[in-house]
């Protein structure tokens, strides 16, 4: 899976590339279902795939980095190295070196190829795919849990702007916790 990365130097943009948060934007589900109908048409019958909004901007009220996240959900691994070309002409970098080789991950917009974030792809399998999309929808139909996510995440924004990897791994037990929540047996908190 050969392609163009990043520049090769883990922090060098990051002042250009900023975990900026901004209000909810109801344009954002419009904004997934264009850039969708782009991958669907760019990959035609090459892997049979669902697609999925996920992530921040697919939770109504909720402040995000103003960055479209997209799930392209294949169980058919093998031929995930054919979706690189035509992901990669919609013009998104593929990150070859993604440390999760179970998975694939492509941005548009980053610096130094663009001037900031606007879409973010990720290829997993559906086994994969479900914690984000049990989380995405218990924050949708929970909106204590919603309100203290918005918190966490401005929080750590504020204090991590510079550094993404920090940013995510802040809210990993929240993440946990909710997931928790959304998947225990009867008797408990669930969606």
């Amino acid at each position: 899976m050969a392609g163009v990365t990043h520049d090769g130097q883990r922090w060098s943009n990051a002042d250009q590339d900023r975990v900026d948060l901004v209000d909810y934007d109801a344009g954002w589900p419009a904004m997934f279902q264009s850039e969708a109908a782009r991958i669907r048409s760019a990959i035609g019958a090459l892997v049979r795939v669902d697609l999925e909004h996920f992530g921040s901007t697919a939770i109504p009220g909720l402040a995000a980095k103003s960055i479209i996240d997209i799930m392209v959900i294949s169980a058919d691994q093998s031929r995930w190295p054919s979706l690189v070309e035509p992901i990669q002409r919609l013009g998104y970098v593929f990150w070859a070196d993604n440390p999760r080789r179970d998975r694939m991950f492509f941005v548009k917009g980053m610096p130094p190829f663009g001037e900031r974030r606007t879409h973010h792809v990720h290829v997993r399998t559906p086994v994969d795919a479900r914690t984000a999309l049990v989380f995405r929808d218990y924050l949708r139909a929970h909106p204590d849990d919603l309100s203290r996510y918005a918190s966490l995440k401005r929080e750590l924004a504020s204090a991590h702007a510079t550094d993404r990897d920090v940013y995510t791994d802040g809210k990993a037990r929240f993440v946990e916790e909710i997931v928790g929540k959304a998947t225990a047996p009867s008797g408990r908190s669930q969606p």
